[in-house]
């Protein structure tokens, strides 16, 4: 891409990064991009049919001749496909992350942010992706810090985006995210960045559900539950909708049986339902200890 030029891919990063994942695929097909352009692009597309669930169409259709960035995005599918492939994907991963020749590449130390993050081994995901390099690497350090609870560093991380590129939209979600994380007063600054997204890029379901969150966190529980139930006419199988409409029921005092089998069926894995089996567990160990 020359410097200064006009970016060919920005629509369909920021169709991307904003969760309108159908609309990056079926804008992708972009004339006279240059080779390093293609290699991108390919990324976001594979890793947009990757969001929509499509894990083994990747895994299909990137062979071993590959580019590492997309080599890359092939691991985090098969890593997300199936509980029995993640040993295999993580192997692999270290062996990539070990060759001197392409250990360094921005995709590639983006996946294993990504996958560390998944494995809660947030110390592995930042050894990859604390150095930055790109507005996703920076993004990612926000949210690994975040769940780390360390809304200090993730400020640190927000910093050095504002000072790159204040209006990027990974800049304003990081912004929000922290203003999450934080509370208090910041909620409405965060709901006002979603708002924001709403107004000026096609309506999404991780825009409903971030403005879905604010509401919660203001109280406004009815409000949530409309933008919620939004979200879930856009997609039924949606992790994060269903979740929010769990806790969003509870908070209203209705019954949240059905999104929960929904989420065990669609996403077993899902915190939410670590969590409650968890709790469950305790539960159980109590009553046995008082019996």
């Amino acid at each position: 891409m020359a410097a200064g030029g006009p970016d060919p891919l920005f629509g369909l990063r920021n169709n991307f990064y904003l969760g309108a994942y159908q609309a990056a695929i079926n804008n992708s097909e972009i004339p006279n991009l240059s080779s390093d352009d293609v290699v991108e692009r390919d990324s976001l597309v594979y890793r947009s049919y990757i969001a929509l669930g499509s894990y083994q169409l990747v895994v299909n259709e990137i062979d071993s001749s590959a580019p590492t960035p997309l080599q890359a995005v092939k691991l985090l599918a098969l890593y997300l496909s199936s509980p029995e492939n993640k040993e295999t994907a993580i192997s692999s991963l270290h062996e990539l992350l070990g060759d001197p020749a392409i250990g360094n590449n921005p995709i590639l130390r983006l996946i294993a942010g990504i996958i560390f993050m998944h494995e809660q081994d947030y110390n592995e995901a930042l050894k990859h992706t604390n150095a930055g390099g790109t507005m996703e690497l920076h993004a990612l350090n926000v949210q690994i810090f975040l769940k780390m609870h360390r809304s200090d560093y993730a400020e640190k991380q927000l910093r050095i985006m504002q000072g790159i590129d204040e209006d990027h939209p990974l800049t304003q979600l990081a912004n929000a995210w922290l203003n999450l994380a934080v509370g208090g007063s910041k909620i409405q600054e965060a709901y006002l960045i979603f708002q924001d997204f709403s107004e000026r890029y096609q309506m999404t379901n991780l825009v409903l559900n971030g403005k879905a969150v604010c509401c919660m966190h203001k109280g406004e529980f009815d409000e949530a539950e409309t933008l919620l139930l939004e979200a879930l006419n856009r997609d039924a199988k949606d992790p994060e909708t269903l979740a929010n409409l769990v806790v969003c029921s509870l908070h209203l005092g209705k019954s949240s049986s059905r999104y929960l089998s929904q989420l065990k069926l669609s996403h077993p894995d899902h915190i939410l339902l670590k969590r409650s089996s968890t709790a469950e567990e305790s539960f159980d160990r109590a009553v046995q200890t008082v019996g």
